[in-house]
């Protein structure tokens, strides 16, 4: 029974660690990919690109290369971290031997892969712009625009992760379920929910977009992070119509319920019913 309680105490402890520094890189990344880019402009100064120099000459320049270089390998650290933990024969040999600590250790190491990258990342200065807003008023408003659109993207992110099963997607809700001998939460989930999940595990996709390609200004490094994550998001997921059907059916459900004792649709009754299970657990 000691031992039972340890190993629970153990699996607590690495949890809540590990909350504590995927939270803290997250702060870190909306500040490197959001507000950090809009700062430089906030005044409708920059000093991100050099608009002097021509493309001719800056794809020539060792500086720039050099920069491109790093920078690809730090996005391919992290979108092969993100893809090998992610595919099935290591899920399994991890689950294997992590247990219930297999998506605690999966959110752990995308932390540590994107502080790697948010603190190795250079930036590439010594080439043009691929757009730039410095004619007044716009250079002043403009920066102060994608701030307001900025922030209100991660306000919806932040809340459709809550939605969406956060203690699940960080590792909390498999630990919690493995000290009351419950099992895998997924295994307790509908199936047209465990559907969902294993078509999209990142329930943002235009938001992130939006913060990513949104700026005052847009430099030749920026162009390479956003390209390359837009597009790892553009092929991370496969959701049908059947799992937009769901997703709908879910939301349909919430906003009837909250408006009242409404009769709802069938769609909207069998999507409750299909979470029943879980609901109970």
């Amino acid at each position: 029974m000691a031992s039972v309680t340890a190993r629970s105490w153990a699996l607590c402890t690495a949890t809540l660690l590990n909350f504590a520094f995927v939270f803290i890189s997250g702060a870190d990344f909306i500040r490197f990919v959001s507000f950090r880019a809009i700062y430089h402009n906030i005044t409708g100064e920059t000093t991100l690109c050099q608009d002097s120099v021509p493309w001719s000459v800056a794809l020539r320049d060792r500086s720039v290369l050099g920069a491109l270089v790093v920078d690809v390998g730090l996005l391919a650290l992290f979108t092969a971290q993100h893809s090998l933990l992610a595919w099935s024969p290591v899920k399994r040999a991890l689950q294997s031997v992590l247990g219930a600590l297999n998506r605690t250790a999966y959110c752990f190491t995308t932390a540590l892969a994107l502080q790697i990258l948010m603190r190795y990342w250079q930036p590439v200065t010594g080439a043009p712009c691929l757009w730039s807003v410095r004619h007044a008023p716009w250079s002043v408003w403009f920066p102060l625009l994608c701030f307001t659109l900025h922030f209100l993207c991660w306000a919806i992110i932040c809340s459709i992760l809550m939605v969406f099963d956060y203690p699940e997607l960080l590792g909390i809700e498999q630990v919690y379920y493995d000290c009351l001998g419950l099992g895998d939460p997924l295994c307790h989930k509908s199936p047209r929910a465990q559907r969902l999940l294993s078509h999209l595990r990142h329930p943002v996709c235009l938001e992130l977009a939006v913060v990513l390609w949104l700026l005052p200004a847009l430099s030749l490094d920026r162009l390479l992070l956003a390209g390359t994550l837009s597009a790892y998001l553009a092929l991370a997921h496969s959701l049908d119509k059947q799992d937009l059907s769901y997703l709908c059916a879910k939301l349909n459900g919430k906003m009837q319920r909250s408006d009242g004792p409404h009769r709802g649709s069938a769609d909207a009754a069998a999507a409750v019913r299909d979470d029943g299970n879980h609901k109970k657990r």
